[in-house]
């Protein structure tokens, strides 16, 4: 036979219920199916197998094919329709076009578990509860959402759920760390500038809001926002319309808005740091996140859960936390939420030697995201750079947990731009993506 030929393994049924229990227990790659068959005809047992689920790629042969039995074919889920007399060229190139097509949506299939698992939700408490109830209810509508919270406690998390309930879900999602991006930059960021409208626009660029069209724009750190962006943003919120730095006529975008700040708007507001307006605009749904250390009941799920995202991301074999492990981690303060949390976990899942992760592989609360304070260490160093960037991970680290691992606050007391802290700390791992994308809590 042509398949044989060709390598592939052919599994045959002579009638339509023989077709269907050859599906049910064989599973094959793909199937082609004939029209006419006794017991079944080939529509039935193609309805048949989509009514029970099997979504394998199914390719239709007929001798006696009409428009009608081809358009009820694909209504049915069928991939493609072959004629007969059947020419091995075509039957080979339609069936290597649907596998192809088959294992691509596989891939996707695949990339998005990984995905929705890496961005999921953990901890049964009554505020994860109702955080739940919120998104749920936030999802649907196309209501801006503000989110609150400190840093780590999973804002850009709860944002990404929001998007995956909404009916944007599988449109974009757009993320704008609005504290990482110059003043003198962010305009141009966030709507996009035309060749030649300031020095260095060498080419057209497009902007967040008009990739985020149809779907979601997410603006982290919003409370970091210049005031006369703060304008420009209401403006399009306003008239769903922005204006590309050097365009001309204004751009119509479909954009719904999630925002998220560790600030308090209200004492930006009253300090003159945060249009009023804007606030107003954008908290039609607030959301406040709770500290980890407000409900920590949920850290042994957490620790699970992350224990398992380090070991698979770094190819480790999976390993346990001991009860004890897990009783001393409820007890710390965790001032950076569930992003200190991840740091412990992945740091102890590193050093650790043994199958179980016990207390005394824990690092010290002082410790858990870095060298230790004392310094000495920092001597073991085998050359100055190596040292200075010890020392300076440390200075950053403690400087992080004085001010809460605020960036803005941060950047403020070592007296350097929040770009540049944004910069140093990607550099030494701290608040990276790799370490942010803690289920349950995010940086932001």
């Amino acid at each position: 036979m042509i398949l044989e030929y060709e390598g592939y393994r052919v599994l045959e049924a002579a009638d339509g219920e023989q077709a269907l229990t050859v599906a049910r227990t064989r599973a094959p790659d793909a199937i082609l199916l004939d029209i006419r068959m006794p017991r079944r005809s080939g529509l039935d047992v193609l309805e048949r197998l989509r009514a029970e689920g099997i979504d394998v790629p199914v390719l239709m042969i007929s001798g006696h094919g009409t428009i009608e039995t081809a358009v009820r074919a694909l209504q049915l889920g069928a991939q493609d329709f072959l004629e007969k007399p059947l020419e091995r060229q075509i039957v080979l190139r339609r069936l290597e076009g649907v596998l192809e097509r088959a294992f691509l949506r596989s891939e996707v299939d695949t990339i998005q578990r990984e995905e929705d698992r890496r961005w999921q939700l953990v901890g049964t408490s009554e505020p994860m509860r109702r955080i739940r109830e919120l998104i749920a209810r936030a999802g649907p509508t196309q209501a801006t959402v503000l989110i609150t919270g400190e840093s780590g406690t999973g804002k850009e998390l709860v944002a990404r759920s929001i998007h995956r309930a909404s009916t944007r879900a599988d449109r974009p999602f757009i993320k704008v760390n609005c504290a990482a991006i110059p003043d003198e930059l962010i305009e141009s960021e966030l709507f996009g500038h035309e060749k030649g409208s300031f020095t260095g626009a060498t080419g057209r660029q497009r902007g967040r809001f008009a990739r985020a069209d149809t779907g979601t724009l997410f603006l982290d750190e919003i409370g970091d926002m210049s005031l006369k962006t703060q304008a420009k943003v209401l403006r399009a919120l306003e008239s769903g319309e922005i204006e590309p730095l050097g365009g001309g006529e204004p751009v119509h975008v479909d954009v719904r808005v999630i925002a998220a700040t560790n600030k308090d708007l209200r004492e930006e507001i009253a300090a003159g740091r945060f249009r009023e307006d804007l606030y107003y605009r954008l908290s039609v749904l607030p959301i406040e996140l709770p500290p980890l250390r407000e409900r920590r009941e949920d850290i042994p799920a957490l620790v699970e859960h992350l224990a398992a995202l380090v070991c698979a991301e770094n190819n480790f074999r999976p390993r346990r936390f001991t009860d004890e492990a897990i009783e001393e981690l409820k007890r710390r303060p965790w001032r950076g939420n569930v992003r200190e949390l991840r740091n412990t976990i992945e740091r102890a899942l590193i050093l650790a030697p043994g199958e179980e992760i016990g207390v005394e592989d824990l690092p010290d609360v002082e410790t858990a995201a870095g060298p230790a304070r004392t310094g000495e260490d920092w001597f073991d160093a085998a050359t100055l750079r190596e040292f200075k960037e010890r020392a300076e991970r440390a200075f950053l680290e403690r400087k992080l947990e004085e001010h809460g691992w605020n960036i803005t606050r941060t950047a403020q007391a070592i007296g350097t731009p929040r770009s540049n802290l944004y910069k140093r700390l990607e550099h030494h791992g701290l608040g990276t993506a790799s370490g942010r994308n803690a289920a349950g809590g995010q940086d932001s």
